[in-house]
């Protein structure tokens, strides 16, 4: 039987970069396919901020902070609360994710190029009891180089292997069936998409310019999750968070469409946890946009107020930064789809940072000057971007004037002064006193006893209404799509199984199609920096399970 490659790769991400590097390292022949042009390669993690998980790395314990495998897994299964009779894999990719991530991961990663900026940042810090939702110490670990950092040595791996003659490139194509000879899918087909010179992350055409047949031992699914795709995520949005958004951002271009997962299915794939999935709550209408509804998240520090569409305190402890599902689960239940940060420049100017390589040029760039010149600006480039021409933002000196603007932004008379003077008094109040009942500034005190905060992402505590802390920024918060939290159920090889869970021949999957291992290894909820490590992970998984089966 003629085959055209050892192991045929449908989706050019990180996930499907680390697949392949770890094939060509085993000296196996692959085709690498992707309905994008070439110039897209890396996927979603090019757009990414770089984030990762480690545990009790040298970054962490020179900032004095104490970690371990039992404490990071005790955060992990707190917060992804597996309770389906299908998490049993997504359990075990949990256990042994953990395991690389207090592990081989780090020194990995570094042998290969890899460098990271030495602030360890803190991401969903919870704020329920020990074994609930969250980060117990800072984990969040920023590649030197952002998203294209981290994708630069696979994709140097896997050029090495197009030298060699290891490695085929088949960009604009698309895939349109799996199927199988003698039990075991080895057959790839679709579209071949006609030549396209979009930008990267812009929308290419979907003009089809013929057809094609391929044929490998194995297939790895590689293809990512359905974030681009809104009639998709409204389709399988979970009823426990009630209707789904009107009115959402893409945290990812369109072509993030989840098709794939379908084919995949059709082939005899049992698809998982189709209901999990993570949006952020804190998106921002790109004022510079390169995709359709192309939205930024915001990285908070802990100080903003947040308020819902009526101008109300969020509940405790839906403060910045702290429960990113239990606070979209609280939006959806207010009627509205929006929120409100309300804070003044002081807070914006050390607490925001925005997600996403291109909003980082300092990190994406390498630039140790450029970073101390963001650290000394009032506040930083990117973000006066976003406060002078976003859509999103209104800057007022007085708090009667903030309100009309945020009326006006929303074109609906929702917000009444009395409203919102009353919530931010009662809060600045609390910040007169060193002893208070107001939870949220207790964790401000709490953040600030972490040194990495202290330096760069947490204001001194202060009163909003401050005028010399002024002017005053309200900034309107929409649902953002972002990441599928479900997938292709997959054992620890990365092998794709059937409903009935045995594998289906010849097939693997990795990052986010296999809901980054197993079908679902964050269950409900996500520690953050764990999605670019488990495309990393399950990406090597696969191709070095596939390169075994095919020797």
């Amino acid at each position: 039987m003629t085959y055209d490659a050892d192991v045929i790769v449908i989706g050019a991400g990180l996930a499907g970069l680390v697949a392949t590097a770890e094939l060509v390292d085993a000296g196996r022949k692959v085709i690498l396919l992707d309905q994008e042009p070439e110039r897209s390669i890396g996927g979603q993690a090019h757009w990414s901020f770089g984030g990762l998980f480690f545990v009790d790395s040298p970054e962490q314990r020179r900032m004095r902070i104490k970690d371990s495998h039992d404490l990071a897994l005790q955060d992990w299964l707190g917060t992804a609360g597996f309770d389906r009779e299908e998490d049993a894999w997504p359990r075990r990719w949990a256990e042994a994710y953990v395991d690389f991530a207090a592990g081989e991961k780090r020194s990995w990663l570094h042998a290969q190029g890899v460098r990271f900026f030495p602030v360890v940042g803190w991401a969903e810090r919870g704020g329920y009891d020990a074994n609930g939702h969250g980060n117990s110490v800072p984990r969040f670990h920023i590649t030197w180089g952002t998203g294209p950092g981290l994708v630069e040595p696979f994709e140097r791996r896997v050029r090495a292997g197009v030298a060699r003659g290891l490695v085929r490139f088949a960009f604009r194509h698309r895939v349109t069936g799996l199927c199988a000879t003698a039990g075991a899918v080895d057959t790839v087909t679709g579209e071949i998409l006609e030549p396209s010179d979009a930008v990267r992350g812009t929308a290419s055409s979907r003009e089809v310019a013929g057809t094609f047949t391929l044929r490998a031992q194995a297939v790895i699914v590689t293809s990512g999750g359905i974030g681009g795709n809104h009639d998709l995520v409204r389709a399988q949005w979970p009823a426990r968070l009630g209707t789904p958004p009107q009115r959402m951002l893409s945290g990812v271009p369109a072509h993030v469409d989840g098709l794939m997962l379908g084919i995949a299915e059709r082939a005899g794939a049992s698809h998982i946890n189709k209901d999990r999935m993570w949006h952020y709550t804190e998106g921002i209408q790109n004022w510079d946009p390169i995709w359709a509804r192309h939205g930024i998240r915001i990285l908070p520090g802990p100080s903003p107020l947040w308020l819902d569409a009526a101008g109300r305190r969020l509940p405790v402890p839906l403060f910045p930064g702290f429960d990113t599902l239990g606070t979209l689960d609280h939006i959806m239940k207010t009627g509205h789809d929006h929120t409100w940060f309300v804070l003044n420049e002081r807070i914006i100017g050390k607490e925001f940072a925005l997600s996403g390589s291109e909003q980082n040029p300092d990190l994406t760039g390498r630039s140790i000057r450029d970073v101390f010149t963001r650290a000394r600006q009032a506040v930083p480039a990117p973000v006066r971007a976003f406060m002078d021409n976003g859509a999103d933002f209104v800057v007022e000196r007085d708090l009667s004037a903030l309100v009309r603007g945020m009326n006006a932004v929303t074109k609906e008379d929702l917000l009444d002064e009395a409203t919102v003077r009353g919530e931010i008094v009662a809060r600045d109040r609390e910040i007169a006193n060193p002893f208070t009942k107001d939870l949220q500034v207790t964790a401000i005190h709490g953040a600030r006893r972490y040194l990495g905060d202290k330096l760069i992402r947490t204001a001194a505590p202060h009163r909003i209404l401050d005028p010399k802390a002024g002017p005053l920024i309200a900034v309107r918060l929409s649902i953002l799509t972002r990441k599928s939290l479900g997938g292709l159920e997959t054992d620890l090889s990365s092998r794709v199984l059937t409903g009935t869970g045995e594998p289906l021949p010849g097939v693997y999957a990795a990052g986010e199609a296999a809901g980054f291992g197993g079908g679902g290894v964050h269950g409900y909820r996500a520690l953050e920096g764990t999605f670019l490590g488990g495309c990393i992970f399950s990406g090597r998984a696969a191709g070095r399970a596939a390169a075994r089966a095919v020797a």
